[in-house]
């Protein structure tokens, strides 16, 4: 709990930029590992790679914040890793050279929620 409420402070005084950018990039090293191990999850180029990371942390922020619904894979129990599952889906259509199947996003799901417990912080 007060790990959670320190999280939130930092959150809430913005981190810096830097903070924002070392995530990002965290995310999409994270991004590139899943592309690798996943079959039906592909993602082409470095810059499509940050892309998808903020793509994915924008409909990730947004899922949780009008749905109240933590959208992590492992966040909710079933119900956060489908939600992750169609996040990576949705953002195929908005992100270049990023082709994900319908098994590719669950798998996808399955990788990142494997990564992000094992790493510490929070990926999606």
């Amino acid at each position: 709990m007060a790990h959670e409420r320190r999280e939130r402070e930092e959150h809430s005084a913005g981190g810096g930029l830097l903070h924002w950018i070392g995530r990002f990039i965290a995310v999409a090293v994270i991004l590139a590992i899943t592309s690798f191990l996943t079959p039906g999850f592909t993602i082409i180029g470095m810059w499509s790679f940050l892309l998808a990371a903020v793509v994915i942390s924008v409909i990730d922020y947004l899922v949780e914040s009008f749905m109240g619904v933590d959208a992590s894979p492992f966040g909710k129990g079933i119900k956060g890793f489908i939600i992750a599952a169609i996040i990576i889906y949705l953002a195929q259509f908005l992100v270049p050279n990023m082709r994900v199947s319908v098994v590719g996003s669950i798998l996808a799901a399955l990788v990142i929620g494997v990564i992000d417990a094992v790493f510490p912080g929070r990926v999606m």
